[in-house]
């Protein structure tokens, strides 16, 4: 994707039409603009996470789910990184994106998280208090939301990857490992196993 690979800025609609091969006519046809595209892969976005990052309603959450969400997470951060390389400046320039994605943090992701964390609590996994659950969910969203940013700003010369992805999943886990019941260690470990370095 363009936008993944140059950043949102520098890429036109007359980038966008060549790249499909497509004329800035017909591109227009679909699209009134750039900030229409940016909204509808935010839509994308956006059903990506409520599809992939829902608290199962018909069981309980397992210490293995953490795994999955985190799976889920850095695969759309990845997938749609160049939103969140300069979020607020994304933000500023289209009102009904900015609009609907606080909402969908206030009104959606946040309480998921918070419901995620305190089914890890209510299972043990984590011995965790219940004013401490939102501050270490919100940690962990925040070293998901700007990992490959991060990476890009201290290693300017060095090209991410998925394998960053990796990276950042290890240090979400580090945030979680100091609530990490003892009983659970060793599957919390086999979580870790599968972010390590090859």
């Amino acid at each position: 994707m363009l936008f993944n690979e140059h950043g949102e800025r520098p890429i036109t609609t007359n980038h966008i039409a060549a790249h499909l091969g497509i004329s800035p006519g017909n591109l227009y046809y679909h699209f009134r603009n750039k900030e229409e595209i940016v909204y509808q892969i935010f839509q994308l976005y956006i059903d990506y996470m409520r599809k992939h990052l829902q608290v199962p309603e018909h069981r309980v959450l397992e210490p293995e789910d953490l795994g999955r969400y985190l799976d889920a997470a850095f695969a759309a951060m990845w997938q749609y990184r160049f939103m969140f390389y300069d979020l607020p400046g994304l933000l500023s320039r289209s009102p009904q994106l900015q609009t609907d994605y606080h909402s969908y943090v206030k009104n959606e992701l946040a309480p998921i998280l918070a419901k995620a964390f305190g089914e890890f609590a209510a299972i043990g996994f984590i011995n965790i208090k219940p004013d401490e659950i939102m501050p270490l969910a919100t940690n962990t969203w925040m070293v998901v939301k700007f990992w490959f940013a991060f990476q890009q700003t201290i290693h300017p010369d060095r090209p991410i990857s998925e394998e960053t992805g990796k990276q950042g999943a290890r240090h979400v886990l580090a945030l979680f490992k100091p609530y990490v019941q003892p009983s659970f260690m060793p599957v919390f470990e086999q979580i870790e196993a599968r972010y390590k370095p090859a």
